[in-house]
């Protein structure tokens, strides 16, 4: 039947393109469902724009203190609707890749709102809302309403904005990370509630372009899921660059005014703190796509919001799997895309490994640069373990020096009798570019002794990773 199919996939975010492809190179019928856009929330309106904007910030940043570098640029401004403009055309660009990535590996997509009939038929309605913004032209061909039968069906829904009660988005003045991405004009004050990479990404995007920006956190860091020694470099940074922040902090209210909002703020004393901006954006965290789906109807089990699977992607109810966002945390479009590709390949028959969430990598975009892979410090002791810890400083390498980036540091921790990489934390330019250096070496379960024998390029920043290395075992050079 040609309505009949190996696998449908629920969604065409990161997790749920990349399972429809690898599926169909493993010889899969395979058949994707999209409501809103092809390439999900990442490409569209999360990952990719996001960095579109922080670019034109960063070059923004860099021009203004082109005297740093003997250079000279006069009357250095910027035309916000032009930036904006520049973000969506990435996006665009890539949304269409996806489709064009389908069409090659012969993945039928399916234009709808997509439900559960049972655990292997699917039924597919006109979509309830019209995308943000226009999708490109959709492929000739193109199915669309009626039912669609799977012998696999797997759920890649993604996820949305969290929204506190008494304080929900309007679009207007209390923003979500769709509306700032978006803005009308350029705000010259807001303030950012929670300060998770949406939330200092965006806080560093608006410091950059001029705003007035404070930042509320509930923990005792910003980031919190970092470790807390880079999380506190991070700050320091940030401060430098104008942002405030407030920890153990919560925005208990938020009155809106004539040019604003008012935001009732509750320090960790008890004390109520009033701070005037023009726009609030909330960016408390996401929550999974799994209201409409029929998960209820056929049992599937649920926990705070997100569908509970095993390492592999299985639900509690044959024939279902779910990937990304929606199966939970850590909530990374590079964490669903390998998701996915385990998952089909586990229906394929093929023997492949579980997901290891302890090697997946977590990067922050702002400035300074955040990333991270396994357990920090205090994880490392808390696990049991008799560590040692390495840190290098930029400060000491000649590559920072001669870009002017010389503010950041490399943080190792092993395991002090098995040399095991157990994990690493840095902050600084183009960490995030860095990262997958020690990821790799956790995969490969590289020791201390195999990474201090590894020669790095000089002069390069990733020389600081080797030096940081060195000094877990008191062999540091440069320092």
């Amino acid at each position: 039947m040609s309505n009949s199919y190996d696998v449908i996939i629920i969604g065409s975010g990161p997790g749920g393109y990349v399972a429809a492809i690898r599926s169909a190179q493993l010889g899969l019928k395979t058949a994707v469902v999209e409501r809103e856009h092809l390439g999900g929330i990442c490409l569209n309106w999360g990952c990719i724009p996001t960095k579109a904007l922080l670019r034109s910030a960063e070059v923004y940043h860099q021009m203004q203190n082109a005297k740093a570098y003997g250079l000279k640029a006069d009357g250095v401004g910027f035309d916000i609707d032009a930036v904006i403009k520049r973000s969506r055309q990435v996006s665009r660009r890539l949304n269409g890749g996806v489709g064009g990535l389908l069409k090659k590996n012969k993945v039928d997509v399916i234009w709808g709102e997509a439900k559960l009939v049972s655990n292997t038929q699917v039924e597919v309605s006109a979509p309830a809302a019209k995308p943000v913004e226009p999708q490109n032209p959709l492929p000739k061909g193109i199915l669309g309403e009626g039912k669609y039968q799977a012998k696999n069906i797997i759920i890649a829904t993604g996820a949305r904005p969290r929204a506190l009660p008494g304080i929900e988005p309007d679009q207007d003045r209390i923003w979500t990370y769709f509306d700032a991405m978006k803005p009308e004009s350029m705000p010259k004050s807001l303030v950012v509630m929670g300060s998770g990479a949406i939330g200092i990404e965006f806080a560093s995007f608006y410091n950059s372009m001029g705003a007035d920006v404070t930042v509320i956190e509930m923990m005792e860091n910003i980031m919190p899921v970092e470790d807390e020694e880079i999380s506190k470099l991070a700050r320091k940074q940030l401060e430098k660059h104008g942002l405030k922040f407030h920890n153990s902090a919560k925005v208990s209210k938020v009155e809106k005014t004539d040019t604003g909002i008012i935001a009732h703020v509750e320090m960790k004393n008890g004390d109520i703190e009033k701070i005037e901006a023009e726009k609030l954006i909330s960016a408390i965290g996401v929550q999974g796509n799994i209201e409409n789906l029929g998960l209820e109807e056929l049992g599937v089990k649920t926990e705070r919001g997100c569908i509970v699977i095993d390492e592999y992607g299985k639900t509690n109810v044959a024939g279902l799997f779910a990937i990304g966002d929606v199966a939970g945390p850590p909530m990374l479009a590079h964490k669903a895309e390998h998701e996915g590709v385990i998952c089909v390949e586990k229906i394929a028959g093929l023997d492949t490994h579980p997901m290891d969430n302890n090697q997946i990598p977590g990067c922050t975009y702002c400035n300074p640069q955040v990333a991270s892979v396994g357990l920090n410090e205090k994880a490392a002791i808390a696990a049991g373990y008799e560590i040692k810890v390495g840190r290098f400083s930029f400060v000491g390498n000649g590559k920072a020096i001669a870009l002017g980036e010389t503010e950041g540091l490399i943080k190792t921790v092993f395991d002090a009798k098995t040399g095991q990489l157990l994990g690493a934390h840095m902050v600084g330019a183009e960490v995030t570019e860095l990262i997958q250096g020690f990821v790799i070496a956790m995969g490969l379960e590289t020791t201390e002794e195999e990474l201090i024998h590894t020669v790095f390029p000089h002069p390069t920043i990733s020389e600081t990773m080797h030096e940081s290395v060195l000094d877990a075992y008191g062999r540091v050079i440069h320092m």
